[in-house]
């Protein structure tokens, strides 16, 4: 018997995990939900549910839904918005020193944690959850 794939390739998105102990993740998340402590993370399009990974948020530091897994290590970004962005802007510093700015719509520091939109159009990033337990301070712009 063959087992069923975890869902249409329409509803999955891709997804770099990023660890607290370094490591990236790649993958596709299926009804990722900021709501809970875990999500599921799958190797590839054509994935069956069982060959899924069981990630808990207590071990990342943020989620990057990606446009592709390639990226560009050199693209540094645009130093202003490239267009009208929705929310309030952000600047996230995580506890390791990394920084990420954007904008949200909702911060909540007692959540497990909040989505960033990049400023720039053109970032692989299309969001960011961020979890706060992996944050070193965050400020509202």
């Amino acid at each position: 018997m063959t087992q069923a794939p975890a869902s249409s390739n329409s509803q999955m998105n891709r997804a770099v995990v990023a660890m607290l102990d370094g490591r990236r993740l790649k993958g596709y998340l299926l009804n990722f939900s900021a709501l809970k402590d875990s999500f599921r993370l799958f190797p590839n399009l054509a994935a069956t549910a069982a060959s899924g990974i069981d990630v808990l948020l207590k071990d990342v530091k943020a989620v990057f839904f990606v446009k592709d897994f390639r990226g560009n290590p050199e693209y540094r970004g645009a130093a202003k918005p490239s267009e009208a962005q929705q929310g309030r802007r952000i600047e996230v510093t995580f506890k390791d020193g990394e920084k990420l700015a954007g904008t949200t719509t909702g911060y909540h520091a007692q959540q497990l944690g909040f989505f960033v939109f990049p400023l720039d159009a053109n970032s692989n990033n299309t969001r960011i959850f961020v979890v706060n337990q992996s944050t070193r301070n965050v400020k509202l712009l």
